[in-house]
């Protein structure tokens, strides 16, 4: 599965116009990407810091915030992938892959050492190549309405080649932003009580 309308062309088809690109090939920005409602303004720019760039690959129309809360509220699934992010084609190539996964319980035990936990869900835990957000969800909308689901959403970057450059803490909290994002839009779109217990700005003070 891909988040993106294409992860590469070559040559020039009947489908394709003179830059070998598909005729509904599209480059959005930050706030475009994955349905439209999943990347906050803040959240665009840590992509920014993180990818090098303010442009991105359209996504594909399945890979929205608004279709996984749809597979998740009618159990289709427990997992998946809920997009992927890419930069332009013929620039420097980045891929970010967003995951979501339904839990048994609240997350328990310490994370790696190169994870900080921050106070956001009911937990969230931000390297520099990646976070994940867990966070519980009370909501009409589920296939357990008088229950809570517990919902984790990872942020990672795919295809690092060596060891990031720029300064860790400020990645930890680029990531952690754009994670955030995402889980409150997904908390939003299943309307989990008091949006899953998420603030509606990212919190980055460890706990």
């Amino acid at each position: 599965m891909a988040g993106s309308l294409l992860l590469g062309a070559t040559g020039c088809g009947k489908d394709g116009d003179k830059d070998g690109l598909p005729k509904d090939y599209k480059v959005v920005g930050g706030t475009g990407l994955c349905g439209g409602d999943a990347v906050s303004a803040d959240a665009a720019k840590a992509l920014k810091l993180i990818s090098g760039s303010s442009r991105f690959e359209a996504s594909a129309k399945e890979y929205t915030v608004a279709q996984t809360a749809a597979n998740i509220a009618e159990g289709f699934l427990d997992q998946g992938d809920l997009c992927r992010v890419f930069t332009p084609i013929g620039t420097p190539h980045f891929q970010l892959r967003i995951t979501w996964k339904l839990e048994v319980g609240a997350p328990t035990g310490t994370p790696a050492p190169k994870f900080t936990v921050l106070k956001m869900g009911e937990r969230t835990d931000a390297a520099a190549d990646k976070a994940y957000v867990f966070f519980a969800c009370r909501s009409d909308k589920l296939p357990d309405p008088p229950g809570v689901t517990h919902i984790f959403i990872g942020v990672e970057r795919w295809g690092m080649p060596k060891p990031p450059e720029a300064d860790i803490k400020v990645l930890k909290n680029a990531y952690a932003t754009v994670a955030h994002s995402f889980s409150l839009a997904m908390a939003k779109k299943l309307q989990c009580e008091k949006n899953g217990g998420l603030p509606a700005k990212p919190v980055l003070i460890p706990a």
